[in-house]
């Protein structure tokens, strides 16, 4: 067991592993080394779906409808990247913790025990999807028209389930170790071989969506080969152990109680998304649901770069917190959001300011593009703040905080957004189902740092670690 922990415990040179210096290395360098990857990795994560559309949109002659249908599988990827962020971001956080007490035994139980989840949700999400597809894309927003472009798409993406739980689930495992350019390698390889294919199967072999769905899981598959392949070795600290996959009651109820808070956050993004489509099917038509299928991809584009950073100082905060440096912890803290506010302020403010910059990437439909640039300033005014609440979430995360980390989770999606969206398009028309989002975000924003300031001080300042976050 202790021949791997040397390799990252301690160079020739005496220098401390890659997992110590997350309580050592000073905080703002540690971060940017941190950080860095971890954006580059959510951004190369991200260009799966976004680069699809890209090509998807501009097929000639059904592209914005071929785009509309795609757009209505959106759900249910997020419903299969909830399930990989129940156990990776549920997971991830203890294991880091555990390194920080120097309990390596705990951390692989942690590990192993998120293999076997994963396998178990894999085989459940590919068989219930491919069975009830239809009927679910009809009930997410699809028309008669764009039933088959969803269909083409989701029926092969289902195929790589397995591949796409393992490498987005397992490789915060990577990045929580302190190995934050592996874990950026990791996606890196994936995305580069999906840009590469795409064109290729899209265009040049005639597979049109099929080939955008086909690309997509051989690059996931090569990603989770990766992935696993350096979780088995002795690179990584902490590896993956076949006696550790069997299911622990224990463990299993830890990840639960930290996982189930971005798995609500990925889940009810489905959830949102069903319910604005089937809004803005209703009253607007396909047209409408397009805007929505461009914005969902340009949502990506700005919240998924800022979950990065927020994912890349995650474990610098909860290894410190294992090791009771409170302080370094309260520092990680304040750097982190002031990132992620800067970085939603100039993504979101463009997309307010310049919208056909975003819409102009995903069609040369000129009707689609004009609709969506009317809409877009308003749909995307409240995430201009978003990136606070971002920061808030990830520490109650990385500090072990399952119960508020939940609260927030619930509350910008299923309390706020949803009840909205419902409503405020029976006095205004299909403009209130756009509305529906800057007031939710502005809300759960303001609520948020509200509960986190109110909450914070007392968790800092306590020697005592949640119960849950004890031995694993």
């Amino acid at each position: 067991m202790e021949e791997n922990r040397e390799i990252e415990k301690a160079d020739s040179a005496g220098n401390p592993g890659k997992d110590e210096r997350l309580g050592s290395a000073p905080l703002g360098k540690l971060i940017a080394e941190m950080a860095v990857p971890a954006v580059a990795a959510q951004i190369f994560n991200v260009l799966y779906n976004i680069v699809d559309r890209i090509y998807i949109g501009h097929i000639h002659g059904y592209g914005d409808m071929a785009l509309t249908g795609v757009g209505v599988t959106f759900p249910i990827l997020m419903v299969i990247a909830a399930f990989s962020a129940f156990a990776g971001m549920g997971g991830a956080p203890l294991a880091s913790i555990q390194l920080g007490k120097k309990n390596y035994e705990g951390a692989e139980k942690i590990l192993g025990n998120c293999v076997g989840l994963l396998l178990i949700f894999s085989v459940i999400l590919t068989v219930g999807f491919l069975i009830f597809k239809t009927p679910i894309l009809y009930a997410f927003g699809a028309s008669e028209t764009t039933i088959v472009y969803a269909e083409q798409y989701i029926s092969i993406y289902l195929i790589g389930t397995i591949f796409v739980q393992f490498a987005v689930g397992l490789n915060t495992f990577i990045s929580g170790q302190g190995n934050a350019r592996i874990a950026m390698f990791s996606v890196l390889i994936g995305a580069v071989i999906n840009i590469v294919l795409d064109p290729i199967l899209i265009f040049a072999a005639g597979m049109g969506v099929r080939g955008a769905a086909l690309a997509t899981i051989i690059s996931q598959a090569v990603s989770a080969l990766w992935v696993i392949w350096f979780l088995t070795s002795k690179k990584s600290v902490i590896r993956i152990r076949r006696q550790y996959i069997r299911l622990n009651a224990r463990t299993v109820g830890s990840i639960a109680a930290l996982g189930v808070s971005p798995f609500i956050m990925q889940s009810t993004e489905s959830l949102v998304m069903i319910t604005l489509n089937s809004g803005l099917q209703k009253y607007g038509g396909d047209l409408y649901v397009g805007t929505m299928s461009i914005m969902s991809s340009i949502m990506q584009l700005i919240v998924i770069p800022v979950q990065g950073a927020a994912q890349g100082v995650q474990p610098i905060m909860s290894y410190n917190y294992g090791a009771g440096k409170l302080e370094r912890v309260r520092g990680a803290f304040v750097r982190m959001i002031v990132i992620c506010l800067s970085a939603t302020v100039l993504l979101a403010g463009l997309a307010v300011i310049n919208p056909a910059i975003y819409a102009r990437l995903f069609t040369g439909n000129q009707e689609l593009i004009a609709l969506t640039c009317k809409v877009m300033p308003v749909y995307f005014l409240g995430i201009t703040v978003f990136g606070i609440q971002m920061a808030c979430q990830t520490t109650f995360l990385a500090l072990g905080q399952a119960k508020v980390s939940l609260i927030i989770a619930l509350l910008r999606k299923v309390i706020l957004l949803i009840p909205l969206a419902i409503i405020l398009p029976k006095f205004m028309g299909v403009i209130g189902i756009y509305r529906a989002e800057p007031i939710a975000d502005f809300t759960s924003v303001a609520i948020s740092a509200l509960l986190f300031f109110l909450t914070a001080k007392k968790i800092l300042r306590s020697d005592e670690k949640n119960d849950m976050i004890g031995k694993a």
